[in-house]
């Protein structure tokens, strides 16, 4: 089925920007959001386009394009992750920015939505060429950034270090340190417990609600993970933790299945020692195209977008789907799993919310400088947490509508309420 979109912006054209606005559409037509408000609440306030220039280890210069989106200031700073992969263009940083703003504004955080990104393979840098990625990109990004304006996050293909170069390039260039410029750092320079597994830790926790509200018992659940990177790798470990058993991993060079359940700890490190999952024994080979389509009780899609899509849609043998990646259900794929009525979708803008929950929460630690501990951290996470998928469950019942739509409404209409308070400036 071809489902027309109204991206409102020929700037930002792209399938996952038609997506996000096909989403937007359907959300704002659902609680009727006055047409004055429409496009306010849609398109991005502000993008910056950047060439970056790097010198190699050979000597050579290459010059590599960068993007930071900031969608809206209605409610506070921008928040947001930066990402380092092949496939990064404006359309599809765009649309992650405004996946950002319905989350932040569905879990109640001050926030703004934002996105980042350079297209470029991380995985082919050098530590030194990385470090000199990470310190330029955030070089040309300082007149937009900083703890009032638009906060920085790790995201696909970056990490804590590079949040640490790029929180200490700021530092450097306004004259003092300033660690709320950026949130997933190192805890040595400000960085929040917990922070790393916040992501992976709250998909796991959303599971074991839904499942529990569903009457089936985590111990006898098996866990498909599409995205063995640090959001699959830790949701993976808390579903250990809760009984659950992992039958299926994979990252981009392919994935391992074995019912009777993997090996996470020789997963973990082999992907430490040779920074994927290629080569490792632990099970029979699957392609990720094959692994979407495993029997299961929960199936975690924590990769790139559009994955779930017409073709595979009405194969997937899932009782529960955790959009754990940003975006991984096409428009299309949505309507054929509805028409199925037997998955159960965690959205992506309530299932990885534990993530930004967290960069908040480092943000309130670096701005006081007070500091909480892990068991704080997570505590706090999961009384979020709960309260955003209850709000999720009242709006669907309300409303009668998908759970998508239901966290959809929620974020976008609480976006569309600051904007008219605040009003138009003259």
């Amino acid at each position: 089925m071809n489902i027309p979109a109204q991206p409102g912006s020929t700037l930002y054209d792209s399938d996952v920007f038609r997506m996000a606005c096909r989403q937007f559409d359907l959300a704002a037509d659902l609680i009727a959001l006055p047409a004055d408000l429409r496009e306010r609440t849609k398109l991005p306030k502000r993008c910056l386009t950047v060439t970056v220039p790097v010198k190699h280890d050979d000597g050579t210069v290459r010059v590599y394009e960068g993007y930071r989106v900031q969608h809206h200031l209605s409610l506070g700073p921008t928040k947001g992750g930066i990402r380092f992969h092949p496939s990064v263009n404006i359309g599809e940083v765009a649309a992650l920015a405004m996946w950002m703003s319905w989350k932040c504004a569905l879990a109640g955080l001050p926030y703004g939505g934002a996105k980042g990104g350079v297209a470029v393979d991380p995985g082919k840098l050098s530590r030194r060429e990385l470090e000199g990625l990470s310190r330029r990109y955030m070089q040309e990004m300082i007149p937009f950034v900083g703890p009032n304006i638009d906060v920085p996050a790790p995201d696909m293909g970056t990490n804590e270090q590079v949040m640490a170069w790029m929180m200490d390039t700021y530092s450097i260039q306004v004259g003092n340190s300033v660690p709320a410029v950026v949130t997933g750092k190192p805890i040595a320079v400000g960085g929040s417990e917990g922070r790393r597994e916040a992501t992976g830790r709250g998909v796991a926790h959303l599971v074991r609600r839904q499942l529990e509200a569903m009457g089936i018992d985590p111990r006898e659940s098996t866990v498909v993970i599409q995205g063995f990177g640090n959001v699959g790798a830790e949701a993976a470990l808390a579903f250990r933790e809760y009984g659950m058993r992992i039958v299926a991993i994979s990252d981009v060079s392919g994935g391992f299945h074995n019912p009777r359940g993997l090996d996470l700890d020789a997963a973990l490190a082999h992907v430490s020692a040779k920074r994927s999952l290629a080569g490792w024994n632990g099970g029979d080979a699957v392609t990720n195209e094959e692994l979407l389509e495993l029997p299961c009780t929960v199936l975690v899609p924590a990769a790139l977008e559009r994955v779930i899509t017409p073709a595979n849609a009405s194969k997937l043998r899932c009782r529960v789907l955790a959009e754990a990646a940003n975006g991984p259900t096409t428009n299309e794929a949505d309507l054929i799993l509805e028409a199925r009525g037997d998955v159960e979708i965690i959205p992506d803008i309530l299932c990885n919310t534990g993530g930004v929950v967290v960069s908040y929460f480092e943000w309130v630690q670096d701005l006081q400088s007070l500091f909480w501990t892990r068991d704080e951290v997570l505590a706090k996470l999961a009384v979020i947490l709960d309260r955003t998928r209850e709000s999720v469950e009242k709006q669907r019942r309300k409303i009668r509508c998908t759970r998508r739509l239901a966290a959809l409404t929620l974020g976008i209409g609480r976006v569309a309420e600051a904007k008219a308070a605040r009003g138009l400036f003259p």
